[in-house]
């Protein structure tokens, strides 16, 4: 008897698919559904109210999350494609979120605001303006306008964190 193999990746789910491991996944399943219309696939308690697996999804993309048996956080850094930047960033304000960058548009046709939701994780939130052809790009990049919002853009998540240190 022969058994087909079934496709790499399973229907709905993407190549790659993010985890975000937290302290408190059942308040970012509230978060995520509140600021990003998220809605809820799974939820596999192990015990204690622990979540041990929860997926939803977003738009076309499902997330996977867990409480964190690590003793280090790790904030998840996320790109979130939408329609509305400035809406969508609000909202997730209106969910608990901070800002981190307010939205700014770059110098390849892209809007891009960051907020950190309330359990650390950073969403890069991203707007395409336009398609822009490479020489477009590249006379952009001699716009002080575009610099400027790349220098804030790249600075607005903090200093920088020092080199690796290699032995």
């Amino acid at each position: 008897m022969t058994t087909s193999r079934p496709t790499p990746t399973p229907e709905g789910y993407t190549t790659v698919t993010p985890w975000i491991v937290t302290k408190d996944t059942a308040a970012l399943i509230d978060f995520i559904t509140e600021a990003f219309d998220a809605e809820e696939l799974s939820r596999l308690e192990v015990g204690d109210g622990v979540i041990g697996h929860a997926e939803a999804r977003i738009g076309d993309s499902i997330v996977m999350m867990f409480d964190s048996p690590f003793a280090i956080e790790t904030p998840g850094l996320l790109r979130l494609y939408v329609d509305d930047a400035d809406a969508v960033v609000h909202r997730a304000v209106k969910a608990g979120a901070t800002v981190v960058t307010e939205t700014t548009e770059l110098l390849w046709g892209d809007k891009v605001g960051r907020v950190r939701d309330p359990l650390g994780n950073i969403w890069w939130i991203q707007q395409r303006l336009a398609e822009l052809t490479p020489e477009q790009i590249a006379a952009r990049a001699q716009d002080p306008k575009y610099a400027k919002a790349m220098t804030y853009v790249q600075s607005s998540l903090g200093p920088a964190l020092p080199a690796p240190r290699r032995h």
